[in-house]
């Protein structure tokens, strides 16, 4: 028997500002952040203890507030007995998401539901690596009774019922060994956002065009929504480089009103475009459907800030999105969004996951594998995103090359990053910060810093 021996949580921030990687119409400075978690566990049998790891994808600022959000849930699972956690997982959920305290400060959303998702995808990490499994297989191998134990359903039965979710996931047993070899052997399509960030130069742009195509990649993305001209000169470039038919998606990241989303759409719709991602605000069901309705043939593709099961619901419903993005740590962990790829099984929705951040696309990759596998049963129009950045400091990084992400196959859900990168990259004390601008002020407001300036 074992136990949580300690928690140990990191405020990991990269200076992606530098380079303007992952630049925006709405975010023109990222720094990409995570808010990392590690639960270590100690065994009277075994000759060393073991750890899972999990964390939250953030921009900069506010990432101290995600991890001490995470480090005051994960807290109270310290002391504990961890086996009888990781054989009923869907309990485990439903114990931290249902504490009567955290929820109010939610309920299910916001920084502390996706703290909650941060502990919960630890402990999938420790319960993978346990097995000697990656994530994608493990759940992929699960009885569809099992599966279900492992959701909520509350608040969805008006559009699916426990009886619907059943029959998906039964259907899901059918045939999977041969898909778990398929995917073994073939992997699974990857779009590139590498050459679309905001900030770059026309000519930068163009050179990561071609050098997508070249990698093997079938679709890119491009960032919009700052300028009309702007948006309309990029395009003309990656469509000529492109060529015509090649799939070129857009993203505004929220920018824009309903109105405004649709005019501006539609003027670049001459593009010929795979979707368009987050047109207004993430939170707007009802202006996401008179979007989809006043740019359809375009489809509306959303998702990496849906805050819960909610309101993908709710979207689904109102056929206000016709791709999904589900996003692996904005919700409350694996739990969750098994249930937002049930959601979009059920409405026959294609799920292309959001995977632009620090960690990802390590992470999102096992839940599209996994719903290839045991819930979709196909990748007919779907893809995940993938973000050549920062995979360098994971042990065990993607494998992207041809184009497609090729299933993992070490054990875990892919979280763990290099120690060295967790002491290097700490802030503000870590050496890639502590003598810059940024570090040098967040160390003088600590209790420290103050006491040494008087």
């Amino acid at each position: 028997m074992s136990t949580i021996s300690d928690i140990d949580v990191v405020d990991l921030r990269f200076p992606t500002s530098k380079s303007l990687d992952g630049s925006d119409a709405m975010n023109p400075d990222p720094d990409y952040s995570a808010a990392y978690l590690i639960v270590r566990t100690t065994d009277d049998t075994a000759d060393a203890p073991d750890s899972g790891h999990g964390f939250v994808f953030t921009i900069g600022r506010g990432n101290d507030i995600q991890t001490e959000a995470i480090r005051v849930i994960a807290q109270t699972i310290k002391g504990r007995e961890v086996e009888p956690i990781l054989e009923d997982m869907g309990s485990f959920w439903r114990e931290l998401v249902h504490d009567s305290q955290m929820r109010w400060l939610g309920p299910e959303k916001g920084v502390s539901h996706m703290a909650i998702g941060a502990v919960v995808n630890a402990m999938w990490d420790l319960k993978a690596k346990r097995a000697g499994m990656p994530l994608w297989e493990l759940l992929g191998t699960m009885s569809a009774e099992d599966l279900l134990d492992l959701v909520d359903l509350r608040y969805l039965s008006d559009f699916m019922t426990r009886e619907d979710a059943l029959a998906i996931l039964k259907r899901g047993e059918e045939g999977r060994a041969e898909r778990i070899q398929y995917l073994k052997d073939h992997g699974y399509m990857a779009y590139t956002t590498s050459p679309g960030w905001l900030g770059y130069s026309d000519e930068k742009l163009a050179r990561l065009c071609r050098e997508a195509i070249a990698d093997g990649f079938e679709q890119i993305k491009l960032k919009v929504g700052a300028d009309r001209a702007d948006d309309i000169r990029r395009l003309s470039i990656a469509r000529e480089i492109c060529g015509e038919g090649f799939p070129i998606a857009i993203d505004a990241n929220q920018r824009w009103d309903v109105a405004e989303a649709i005019s501006w759409i539609n003027d670049l719709a001459k593009f010929d475009l795979r979707w368009v991602e987050e047109p207004t605000s993430p939170d707007d069901v009802l202006g996401h459907a008179a979007i989809q309705q006043g740019i359809s043939p375009t489809p509306v593709a959303t998702g990496e800030h849906c805050q819960n099961r909610i309101l993908f619901k709710q979207f689904l419903q109102a056929d206000a999105l016709r791709v999904m993005q589900i996003d692996a740590s904005r919700v409350a962990g694996v739990n969750e969004n098994i249930v937002n790829l049930l959601l979009a099984a059920h409405a026959g929705v294609p799920v292309c996951p959001h995977a632009g951040g620090v960690g990802l696309c390590e992470l999102v990759q096992h839940m599209s594998m996994f719903d290839f596998v045991a819930v979709s049963g196909t990748m007919e129009g779907r893809c995940i995103e993938f973000v050549d950045h920062l995979h360098e400091h994971f042990v065990t990084p993607t494998d992207v090359h041809a184009g497609r992400y090729w299933a993992p196959a070490a054990p875990g859900s892919g979280a763990e990053i290099l120690p060295t990168t967790l002491h290097d990259f700490a802030f503000p004390f870590g050496p890639e910060w502590s003598d810059t601008p940024e570090g040098r002020a967040a160390i003088a407001a600590t209790p420290a810093g103050r006491a040494a300036a008087k």
